[in-house]
């Protein structure tokens, strides 16, 4: 059996940490990405929790130059389901790369969502790799922007954050917009972004922004659409 000791397998979200995590990975050269693994919501036919359209998925895999497996999950979705869809995608992985065994996550300080993911992956057989943990989320924002990095605010939790935050560019001046009760990556869940453009890819995506919406009276989310 092929054995693949310095492959990665990396947990796809969309947004600016996963991103940030793929360019911190291939610049240390410690790790071989060779794809990406995502959450996909069915009717809805988004990411899970981002909301990132299908289609931009697809055009981010490709601008990575990595293909994507996708874990599909219904709405409303409790926790065993997502770990067993979660299971069978990495199942999948595993078919694909015989050997396969690390997978990394773009988790920057929470250590009970690590500790969470850390017993999942050994329950599964998996050793999980967390190459931006511990990071300074203030730095780090800065240094996401400072890379070339770009992206938007795709969905804010309005119980931590104005919903009017929702669909903006995350560059300077929304850092400098932020209350100091909101973390600079948005890492307490205030928001989440969806990325275009930056460094780990080999090309921007073109995109259009849509409406905004409110979900379970909480959630602002804003459409993106990518621009053929």
């Amino acid at each position: 059996m092929e054995r693949f000791e310095r492959a990665v397998l990396l947990s796809w979200s969309g947004g600016k940490d996963a991103a940030y995590a793929l360019y911190d990975l291939r610049r240390r050269g410690e790790f071989d990405v060779v794809g990406l693994v995502t959450t996909v919501t069915s009717g809805y036919e988004r990411i899970a929790m981002h909301g990132i359209r299908r289609d931009l998925l697809a055009a981010q895999a490709q601008a990575t130059g990595l293909p994507v497996i996708e874990a599909v999950i219904p709405p409303q979705c409790d926790n065993a389901t997502y770990e067993a869809a979660f299971e069978q995608a990495l199942a999948q992985a595993r078919e694909r790369w015989p050997g396969l065994t690390n997978i990394a996550f773009g988790d920057l300080f929470l250590a009970d969502v690590r500790a969470w993911r850390e017993a999942l992956c050994a329950r599964l057989g998996w050793t999980p790799v967390f190459p931006l943990f511990g990071s300074d989320t203030t730095v780090l924002a800065r240094e996401m922007i400072d890379s070339g990095l770009q992206a938007s605010l795709c969905c804010v939790d309005t119980e931590q954050l104005d919903a009017s935050f929702s669909g903006r560019a995350f560059d300077a001046a929304l850092l400098a917009d932020l209350p100091a009760s909101c973390d600079p990556c948005g890492e307490n869940g205030e928001f989440h972004t969806l990325v275009h453009a930056g460094p780990m890819f080999s090309h921007p995506i073109a995109i259009e922004r849509g409406g905004s919406v409110l979900r379970d009276g909480r959630f602002a989310y804003t459409d993106f659409r990518a621009v053929a």
